[in-house]
C-alpha cells in the first residue's frame, strides 16, 4: 500500500512538510555495489554467444570458398563414418526435443478490464470535507489535515468511494462491503468476458489479490459462485500483499501456465474500501481516507500458441523484491488499532526511505534483463572505478528509458511519481500516464498499473514492439516490476475507462 508523501506526513501516501530524509534516495549518491554482479553475471553469461559470432563468420566464409570436387570427398567421408554421424544426428534429435519441451512456455495478455463505477459515487473535495465533518468522528485539526492532503494529493474531483460512505452516518457493515466486492470484481469481469469473447468455463486458474477484506467465503469463491466456473478450476486468494499485489497475481499465474497446458488465467486486482475506513484521529492513519479510492481490474492471460495472433502482449520478465526481514520495512504499513481502538492502516515516516530501499534493489535486479550491454558496461564501470580506485565519480545511473517506451507507475502518490521521475532521469511524457490515473481515480491500490496501460492505450500510443514496465510498492514492504511487449499497435478496447474523457487529459495537475 503506497501513497503521497508531499500530501502528508507519512510516507508514501503524503505529507504536509516533508523531510530531506524522508524522500526516495538519491540514486545518484549510493548504489550497491553487489546489486551490480547480477548486472555482470548476465554478461558473461552471454559471453559465449558473442564468442561464437565471429566463429560462424569464419565457418562461412570458409564454406562458401568449397568446390564440388571438396563438397564430393567430404560426402565420402561421411560415408565412411556413417555410424558417427548417426550418433551425432540422435544426439542432436533429442538434445532439440529437450530444449523444446523444457523451455518456458510464452504467457500472452489476451485483454483486460478495468472497472469504472457509476456516477453516484463521485466525490468532490468539498463534499469529502463537509462529510468527514458531519459523521463528528474527526476533531479540527484532523479535518484541516485531511484538507492540506487533499490539496496536495494529486487526486482531481471525479474519484469514486464506495456507496456506504456517501451515507450519513456511513454504513461500514459486511454486507456493504460485500456488495462493493462484487461491484468491482463482477463489474470488471463482465466487460472481459465480453471483449475477449470467451466462457467463464473455459477459465482454468483463478487468483484475486485484496488486501484489507477477506471474507469467508473468499473473493475468488464469489466469482466462481457467480459465473459457475468449472469444478476443476485453480483458484488462489491473496491477502495482506499491499499494492504491489497485482504484480504478484501476474507472477503466480504465469507460474500457473507452465504446469498446466493449453488454458486461461485470470486475474482480478482490486482493494475494498468500505470496512477499512479510518474514523480516528491518528493522522498518520488518515492518509488513506483522502487518497485510496474505488477501482479493480480483471486480466486475461493465456498459454495457447493459437492465442498471440490476438493478444496485445507477451509477459516478459517479472522481478520480484521483498524487504519484509527488515523490522522497518515490515512495519513501515501496518494496520493497527489507534489508543481509541478504532482500526486503520498506519503509514510510517520512513516509508518513502524504505520505499527507495527496495526500489533499488529491484532496478538493479531487472537491469541487467533488459538494458542493453553497453548500459551495463558503462554502469559497471563506474562503480569499480568508485568502488576500487576511489575515483571522484558519481555512480552511472542507467538509462532505463533505453530499454522501455512506456512506464506504469503505481499511483500511490504524487511525491512517489515525482521522485521516481527524478531518480530515474524520466521525461514528464514518461510519467503522465500515472498521473493522469491518480487524478482521475486516485490510488486504487493494485489496479493502478491497469488504468494506467488503458491510458496509454486509449491516447494511441501503444505500438507494436513497444516494452511496458508496470512497477507497484506494497505493504511488507515489496517492490514488484512486470515487463510487457505489445504484440501489436494496440488500439483502446470498448469499455476502457477513459473513452468518454481521454479528451480532457493531460490536464495541469497542482504542484
Amino acid at each position: 500500500m503506497s501513497s503521497d508523501s508531499a500530501a502528508a506526513g507519512g510516507g508514501s501516501a503524503g505529507g504536509v512538510q516533508i523531510q530531506q530524509s524522508r524522500r526516495l534516495p538519491d540514486f545518484l549518491q549510493t548504489v550497491n555495489l553487489k546489486y551490480v554482479k547480477l548486472g555482470y553475471h548476465y554478461l558473461m553469461s552471454h559471453l559465449l554467444t558473442l564468442c561464437l559470432v565471429p566463429a560462424m563468420a569464419v565457418i562461412i566464409v570458409e564454406a562458401s570458398q568449397l568446390n564440388l570436387d571438396d563438397i564430393r570427398q567430404l560426402w565420402l567421408q561421411l560415408q565412411y563414418n556413417l555410424v558417427s554421424v548417426v550418433i551425432c544426428s540422435a544426439f542432436l534429435v533429442f538434445g532439440c526435443t529437450v530444449y523444446i519441451l523444457s523451455r518456458p512456455r510464452s504467457v500472452y495478455l489476451v485483454d483486460y478490464a478495468c472497472y469504472k463505477p457509476p456516477e453516484k459515487l463521485r466525490v468532490r473535495y468539498q463534499q469529502f470535507m463537509e462529510h468527514s465533518r458531519l459523521t463528528g468522528d474527526f476533531d479540527e485539526s484532523s479535518l484541516e489535515f485531511q484538507r492540506k492532503i487533499l490539496e496536495r494529493s494529486g487526486l482531481g474531483e471525479e474519484t469514486y468511494v464506495p456507496e456506504a460512505m456517501h451515507y450519513l452516518p456511513p454504513r461500514p457493515s459486511m454486507q456493504a462491503a460485500r456488495e462493493e466486492a462484487e461491484q468491482v470484481m463482477f463489474g470488471a469481469l463482465d466487460i472481459l468476458f465480453a471483449k475477449a469473447n470467451i466462457k467463464p468455463k473455459d477459465i482454468g486458474i483463478l487468483i484475486v489479490n485484496c488486501s484489507l477484506f477477506n471474507p469467508t467465503p473468499s473473493l475468488s469463491a464469489m466469482i466462481v459462485n457467480k459465473y459457475k466456473l468449472r469444478g476443476n478450476i485453480r483458484s488462489f486468494n491473496l491477502g495482506g500483499m499491499g499494492c504491489s499485489a497485482g504484480v504478484i497475481a501476474v507472477d503466480l499465474a504465469k507460474d500457473m501456465l507452465q504446469i498446466h497446458r493449453n488454458t486461461y488465467a485470470v486475474v482480478v486486482s482490486t482493494e475494498n474500501i468500505t470496512q477499512n475506513w479510518y474514523f480516528g484521529n491518528k493522522k498518520s492513519m488518515l492518509i488513506p481516507n483522502c487518497l485510496f479510492r474505488v477501482g479493480g481490474a480483471a486480466v486475461l492471460l493465456s498459454n495457447k500458441s493459437n492465442d498471440r495472433r490476438r493478444a496485445k502482449y507477451k509477459l516478459v520478465h517479472v522481478v520480484r523484491t521483498h524487504k519484509g526481514a527488515d523490522d522497518k520495512a515490515f512495519k513501515c504499513v501496518y494496520q493497527e488499532q489507534d489508543d481509541a481502538g478504532k482500526t486503520g492502516v498506519s503509514l510510517s515516516k520512513d516509508l518513502m526511505a524504505i520505499a527507495g530501499g527496495a526500489l533499488k534493489t529491484n532496478i538493479t535486479t531487472l537491469g541487467p534483463l533488459v538494458l542493453p550491454v553497453s548500459e551495463q558496461l558503462l554502469f559497471f564501470a563506474a562503480l569499480v572505478a568508485k568502488k576500487f580506485f576511489n575515483a571522484k565519480v558519481k555512480p552511472y545511473i542507467p538509462d532505463f528509458k533505453l530499454a522501455f517506451d512506456h512506464f506504469c507507475i503505481h499511483a500511490g502518490g504524487r511525491a512517489v511519481i515525482d521522485e521516481l521521475e527524478k531518480n530515474l532521469q524520466l521525461h514528464p511524457a514518461h510519467v503522465e500516464a500515472s498521473r493522469m490515473t491518480l487524478h482521475r481515480f486516485g490510488n486504487t491500490s493494485s489496479s493502478s498499473i491497469w488504468y494506467e496501460l488503458a491510458y496509454t492505450e486509449a491516447k494511441g500510443r501503444m505500438c507494436k514492439g513497444n516494452r511496458v514496465w508496470q512497477i507497484a510498492f506494497g505493504s511488507g514492504f515489496k517492490c514488484n516490476s512486470a515487463v510487457w511487449q505489445a504484440l501489436r499497435n494496440v488500439k483502446p478496447s470498448p469499455g476502457n475507462p477513459w473513452e468518454d474523457c481521454i479528451h480532457r487529459y493531460p490536464v495541469q495537475t497542482v504542484a
